[in-house]
């Protein structure tokens, strides 16, 4: 797992920006920068991911334009959110996000056919192990490095990764158990 992929937050750009946007009009520039800067960090989005959301709100009656700029290259717009925009970012925040429960994962799916097949599975949760201690290694210092909304962001990340690992010297304990319920069901199946 990259640390993008660990610092990334899985939210929703559109209601990030409405979200952004209660403090009161930006331009889409600014909007992207206060995204990437408080929202996340190591992770920024495109400018196109930025002004075709900000097309999308706009068509959807979710932002408007507030005013317009002219400058060398195309106009710059500057958006405020609008009342059915502050609805549907209340609506959001207060929407609790589902727990997913990770209960088919590939790293499951590498072990089992590891198994049927004469691998070693303890190879493969081996290089596990290792990937993510790299990964816990280089969110501590990115979270020593940084500031609150680094650590709180990182401790996050660090927490799962926590979780995977216990999940990771369970399942190696339980490896011989695995092995021989792999081994009777691939006996059934002949």
């Amino acid at each position: 797992m990259s640390i993008r992929r660990a610092y990334s937050l899985h939210v929703s750009i559109s209601h990030a920006l409405l979200g952004l946007l209660q403090d009161g009009p930006r331009y889409g520039y600014d909007l992207k920068r206060a995204y990437d800067g408080r929202l996340s960090p190591g992770r920024p989005l495109h400018y196109g991911q930025v002004y075709a959301t900000l097309s999308r709100l706009l068509r959807n009656g979710l932002v408007e334009v507030s005013g317009v700029e002219a400058g060398e290259g195309p106009d710059r717009k500057r958006y405020a959110i609008t009342d059915a925009g502050v609805t549907d970012v209340e609506r959001w925040l207060h929407t609790p996000e589902k727990p997913d429960p990770y209960l088919q994962t590939a790293l499951y799916a590498k072990l089992v056919l590891a198994l049927q097949s004469g691998h070693d599975p303890d190879e493969v949760l081996d290089l596990q192990r290792s990937a993510h201690l790299a990964q816990m290694r280089e969110l501590n210092r990115r979270k020593a490095a940084g500031d609150l909304a680094d650590a709180l962001i990182c401790d996050y990340a660090l927490f799962h990764l926590e979780a995977d690992l216990r999940w990771l010297e369970l399942t190696a304990a339980r490896l011989g158990e695995l092995a021989e319920q792999v081994r009777s069901e691939r006996g059934a199946e002949r």
